[in-house]
């Protein structure tokens, strides 16, 4: 319990840095509208570089100070609860710079949809927890720990830290162009809102039928021990709470696109490369569960790895 307490604590004063800073610039700016020109450099410099200024944010409170953190809690869990917190962060931040301009429902749509995003990707999190804040680092890190040994204490934050700043900065790139550009709502709009839905839906009922069958295995249910979740969405497709992470991102990059921002694709791209691989040292983790491995490549065989689709049922035999 006193763990827990620490780490909410911890999770809820780490990002105070840059909130407190960014709401400093925020209150110059409005007590004297003429800040760029009467204001020092560095307010100057905050109101021109509105994407640039959200980078050296992320770099100095999350990648320095989250990496400092963790080398003294031997533990780098923080970010993942970040990860699902961070986006909503930067929409709002997008959306109150000074420089912002934008059509107001659209913000208010993407700003709503980003924040149910985030919070059923963070009951996710906790409820794979069991409702504990850092009980546990990902196993990836972990992994990567035993790999670099006495050298991980400074790889660490090349390896994790460095990545996420550009894979969330360039995922929220969408969310930039929203508050960047002033453009009446269109049908596109409706299907980028349809395509985001779609995608957290997916990744919801995915999750839930992924953390049902953990627990029934931990309960020690003869059915699933040793076995593969094979039922719901996990009978048509190996990995579809990924495939519901990447429709929802696609979806967000639709809003930019639309108003003929294509560029942006930058992000979802990069994030399903990403998947890509983090869906191979799944895959390959799984493989090297003996109890399960036979189990898990006649599912390899048979089913999608993220689309859902129909089982192949011509395999190969011995």
């Amino acid at each position: 319990m006193g763990n827990n307490v620490k780490n909410i604590m911890i999770a809820f004063l780490a990002p105070l840095p840059s909130i407190l800073f960014y709401l400093s610039f925020l209150n110059h700016y409005h007590h004297s509208p003429t800040a760029t020109t009467h204001h020092s450099s560095l307010w100057k410099w905050c109101y021109h570089h509105p994407l640039l200024l959200a980078n050296v944010l992320f770099f100095f409170n999350v990648n320095v100070l989250f990496w400092l953190v963790a080398l003294l809690q031997s533990s780098h869990w923080m970010i993942d609860p970040y990860w699902t917190l961070i986006p909503v962060m930067l929409v709002h931040y997008y959306g109150s710079h000074p420089l912002a301009q934008y059509n107001w429902w659209r913000s208010r749509i993407l700003m709503v949809l980003t924040w149910v995003w985030s919070m059923r990707l963070l009951h996710n999190y906790l409820r794979r927890e069991n409702w504990k804040w850092g009980k546990r680092e990902d196993w990836r890190f972990t992994e990567m720990a035993h790999q670099y040994g006495s050298r991980w204490w400074w790889a660490s934050f090349f390896a994790i830290y460095l990545p996420h700043q550009i894979f969330l900065i360039a995922l929220s790139l969408p969310m930039y162009v929203v508050h960047s550009v002033d453009q009446p709502l269109t049908m596109w709009d409706l299907v980028a809102v349809l395509i985001c839905v779609s995608g957290i839906a997916i990744a919801y009922f995915a999750d839930t039928q992924l953390h049902n069958f953990v627990k029934l295995r931990e309960g020690g249910d003869e059915s699933v021990v040793p076995g593969v979740l094979e039922s719901g969405l996990w009978y048509y497709s190996r990995h579809p709470n990924y495939f519901g992470e990447q429709v929802w991102w696609w979806g967000v990059f639709v809003f930019a696109w639309s108003m003929g921002h294509g560029w942006t694709l930058v992000g979802a791209f990069t994030n399903t490369m990403c998947l890509a691989y983090v869906t191979k040292l799944v895959e390959d983790r799984m493989l090297r569960q003996g109890y399960r491995a036979e189990a898990y490549t006649l599912y390899q065989r048979t089913t999608s790895v993220w689309v859902p689709w129909f089982k192949s049922h011509h395999l190969k035999t011995n």
